[in-house]
């Protein structure tokens, strides 16, 4: 058997925290309901989802098509 470098560095428990991470601690953010809570970010300034959707793309670059971000979208709608 060959050396496993994720295994051996600290067993089982290393390579659950590898592939699953612990959240931080302290208040968690759930997107339940998500398409019921506007205005969205911090400070209100997304008024839509489909706002919410166009700011991620540009700022991240994502370079979504515009059938990508409609079906994000109405995945946000369901959660």
């Amino acid at each position: 058997m060959g050396h496993n470098p994720i295994v051996d560095a600290g067993g089982a428990a290393a390579l659950r925290n590898r592939i699953q991470p612990r959240a931080p601690a302290g208040p968690r953010r759930i997107c339940r309901c998500i398409k019921d809570s506007p205005p969205y970010l911090h400070d209100g300034r997304l008024l839509t989802l489909a706002d919410t959707v166009e700011f991620f793309n540009l700022i991240l670059e994502t370079h979504l098509t515009a059938d990508e971000k409609t079906e994000l979208e109405a995945f946000l709608r369901v959660l």
